[in-house]
C-alpha cells in the first residue's frame, strides 16, 4: 500500500491531514480498510500504531471495532463460569449485581477508562457503602478485566489504583482465657462447649456446626474436620467440604475439655455416629442465624462489648502463637493454605519477647544452683 508521497509500506498507510496531524490506516482481516481511531502528531507515531495493529492481526488478537462487546453481557457470563463455593458465589454475586452492574451494565467495555472506574469508587464510598464492601467489587471488577485482557477483548485494564483492593479493617479483639470462660457460663448448657471449642481450637462456626460423633477422638483429644456447614439465601443449608485441602485437618483440644466434651456428647449430641456434635434449642441442625441471638445475649451478660463469634477463632490462634506453634504448625491448625494468616498471629506475640525471657529465666532458676556465680554481677561482669 502506497503513502500519499508514493512511498510504498508493507501494512496500512499514513497521510498527513491539512491540519498538521496524521491518519493511519490499514486492511482489516474483514478485507474493509479501517482508520485508526485517533490521529497522530508525527508519522513516526502513526508508524508505530500501524506495527501494533498488524501485530494483533497476526497473533489473533484483533477486534472488530464495529462489534462492541458490552460490560454487562460479558460480566455474568464470566459470573457464571466462575467455579465458587456456594458461600462465595453468593456474596460475589451480590457485589456484582449491587455494586458494580448500575454503573457498568451498558457500558462497551473496551471504552471503560481507569477515570471512570476512579469516580465509580469514590461514588461507592460517598455512599457510605463499607471499604471492604467496596474493596471486594473492585476485587471483582479487576478480576473481570483481566479476563477481557486474555480474552483480547480489550488491551489493558484500566483498573490501576494502587491499594483499592485491599480494606484497611480495624483489628478484631482476642479474649482473655477468663472472658472465654465468661462467655461459656452465659450460654444455655448446650452450647457451653461449643464456646470453648471455638475459642481453643480456632475451628469456624460452619466446621463446628457440620462436627459429627465420629470426629470426635477423647483418647486423643482430637476433633476433625472433613465438612462445614454453608448458608445461603438461593440454596439454603448446605453441608459441604472445606474451601482448600488444607481446611481438612485434625486439630487436638486442651486435655482439660476431654471430660466435660464428654458430657457433652453423652447429653447433647445427636446419638449415632453421623450424628452432630452441636444441635440446635430442638435439636435440629444448629444455624448461625438462631445462634446469632444467643451469642447476643452472651455477650451482653458476659459485659464483653463489641465481641464476634468469629473472635473466637482469633483467640484460639492467638493462643496458639503465643504457645509457640511454628508457622506451618499454625497453618494447620487453622486451615490456611497461605502463610499470611498465620504470620499476622505471630506478629502479634512478637512484643512478648520480655514476657518470653523472663519464662526462660524462671526454667533457668530451677536447674540453677543458687550460689551461682552467675548471681553475682560484680562477679559475672569480672570486675
Amino acid at each position: 500500500m502506497a503513502n500519499r508521497k508514493g512511498k510504498r509500506r508493507r501494512f496500512g498507510a499514513v497521510r498527513k491531514l491539512p491540519s498538521g496531524r496524521f491518519q493511519a490506516r490499514y486492511p482489516g482481516p474483514d478485507g474493509l480498510l479501517r482508520s485508526a481511531p485517533e490521529t497522530f502528531p508525527s508519522q513516526t507515531d502513526a508508524d508505530r500504531w500501524l506495527v501494533r495493529k498488524e501485530a494483533e492481526i497476526i497473533e489473533g488478537r484483533w477486534q472488530n471495532p464495529d462489534e462492541k462487546v458490552v460490560f454487562g453481557v460479558y460480566a455474568e457470563a464470566w459470573f457464571k463460569e466462575r467455579d465458587y463455593a456456594a458461600t462465595t458465589r453468593e456474596r460475589n454475586g451480590s457485589a456484582l449485581r449491587l455494586h458494580i452492574l448500575p454503573t457498568f451494565q451498558h457500558a462497551v467495555l473496551s471504552e471503560i477508562t481507569t477515570p471512570q472506574i476512579r469516580r465509580w469508587r469514590a461514588e461507592l464510598l460517598a455512599a457510605a457503602v463499607g471499604e471492604p464492601t467496596v474493596a471486594k467489587a473492585y476485587q471483582i471488577l479487576r478480576a473481570i478485566m483481566n479476563t477481557a485482557v486474555d480474552d483480547g477483548v480489550i488491551q489493558r485494564n484500566p483498573c490501576r489504583i494502587k491499594g483499592a483492593g485491599a480494606a484497611k479493617t480495624a483489628e478484631r479483639p482476642f479474649l482473655e482465657v477468663t472472658e472465654v470462660f465468661q462467655l461459656a457460663e452465659s450460654v444455655p448448657a448446650r452450647f457451653r462447649v461449643f464456646i470453648l471449642l471455638a475459642a481453643f481450637t480456632g475451628l469456624r462456626f460452619g466446621e463446628l456446626a457440620a462436627l459429627e460423633r465420629r470426629d470426635v477422638d477423647l483418647g486423643r483429644r482430637t476433633v476433625s474436620v472433613r465438612r462445614a456447614l454453608a448458608e445461603t439465601r438461593t440454596d439454603g443449608l448446605l453441608i459441604k467440604a472445606p474451601k482448600s485441602a488444607a481446611g481438612v485437618r485434625t486439630v487436638a483440644f486442651p486435655a482439660s475439655m476431654t471430660a466435660e466434651l464428654a458430657v457433652h456428647l453423652d447429653l447433647y449430641a445427636a446419638s449415632s455416629r453421623t450424628g452432630r456434635v452441636f444441635t440446635g434449642a430442638r435439636g435440629g441442625q444448629l444455624r448461625r442465624n438462631n445462634f446469632r441471638r444467643i451469642w447476643l445475649r452472651a455477650v451482653e451478660k458476659a459485659g464483653l462489648g463489641d465481641v464476634h463469634f468469629h473472635d473466637l477463632r482469633h483467640t484460639g490462634n492467638t493462643l496458639a502463637a503465643t504457645g509457640g506453634a511454628t508457622t506451618r504448625e499454625l497453618m494447620q491448625r487453622m486451615g490456611h493454605s497461605s502463610v499470611r494468616a498465620a504470620l499476622i498471629y505471630q506478629h502479634l506475640v512478637n512484643g512478648r519477647d520480655h514476657a518470653i525471657a523472663a519464662h526462660v529465666d524462671e526454667q533457668i532458676k530451677k536447674v540453677r544452683p543458687a550460689d551461682s556465680p552467675a548471681d553475682d554481677p560484680e562477679e559475672a561482669s569480672g570486675t
